[in-house]
């Protein structure tokens, strides 16, 4: 009688139905019975969120129990078969990320901080010291490529030295601005930066330089250290706003809050992490 029952309730969606979930469970256990965990580890998140979804869609739009439970079932235990399949790319995760290599290349991005501070505040109040006028260009996100045509491309490294010689007032490079780039290094000098059209400025007497820093941190979201050779004091732009007459604290302390590590090298970081775990994979099954 129940053999008699089932035949009944069985109809062409009913086979559907069942074929699907068992080719989904042959599938499953052939990748993981043939494949290598870290082989898998680049596409196996993306796989499991479509196959979710798909299963979600397909199970409401057609009414299919058992695909409906499968894609139940599987929303409790994905998560604990994803640490049991890939425990051993887990542990060995965790243990770079406990080596003194990355708390070594943390350090070094800092240094590399501390070094970009140190060479802007010093060239900005050394230059301010023997009344040459500047304009320091700092990139953020924004890209200022169409500016940095403008100017003479010199990819140099950044340095305090560096800034002071351009804009010494008989080089050729002293007229314009000299931009950093996100790599903080100077992408070009003599640039030209576009002027504000604005009238509310805090000083009337207020002269180009000043307006060209305005000017560039109202179309894009760089930093400008502006050097005033009539005043000798310096000043910095930012979102259409500028502050004058700053000291070295208060500009080290506006630059350190508004530059944060590059984005170069956040990914240089990860890039080491997710290589020295799969250069483990790779000796492990070597």
């Amino acid at each position: 009688m129940e053999i008699e029952w089932i035949l009944e309730k069985i109809n062409l969606v009913s086979v559907i139905d069942i074929l699907l979930v068992t080719c989904l469970l042959y599938l499953a256990s052939h990748l993981l019975r043939r494949s290598h965990a870290a082989a898998l580890v680049r596409g196996m998140i993306l796989a499991l969120s479509t196959l979710l979804i798909l299963l979600f869609v397909v199970a409401n739009l057609f009414v299919l129990p058992a695909l409906s439970w499968l894609s139940n079932s599987l929303l409790a235990v994905v998560g604990v078969a994803i640490i049991i399949v890939f425990q051993p790319e887990i542990r060995r995760a965790l243990e770079v990320l406990g080596s003194s290599k990355l708390v070594a290349q943390r350090r070094n991005l800092e240094m590399d901080q501390r070094r970009t501070l140190n060479a802007l505040c010093s060239a900005a109040f050394a230059l301010a010291d023997k009344r040459h006028g500047a304009l320091i260009v700092i990139q953020r996100n924004s890209n200022l490529e169409p500016y940095i045509q403008t100017g003479i491309p010199l990819d140099g490294e950044l340095s305090a030295e560096m800034i002071q010689t351009i804009f010494f007032p008989s080089t050729d490079l002293h007229d314009g601005a000299v931009i950093i780039d996100s790599a903080k290094r100077i992408a070009a000098a003599a640039t030209v930066l576009p002027l504000t059209a604005s009238r509310n400025l805090p000083d009337r007497r207020l002269g180009t330089r000043h307006r060209a820093a305005l000017g560039i941190s109202e179309v894009s979201d760089c930093l400008c250290i502006v050097v005033s050779e009539e005043t000798g004091s310096v000043g910095l732009t930012q979102a259409g706003q500028i502050e004058l007459r700053l000291s070295t604290h208060q500009l080290r302390e506006q630059l350190q809050v508004a530059i944060p590590e590059t984005p170069a090298q956040t990914r240089n970081v990860f890039h080491w992490l997710l290589g020295g775990v799969w250069r483990k994979e790779s000796q492990g099954t070597a």
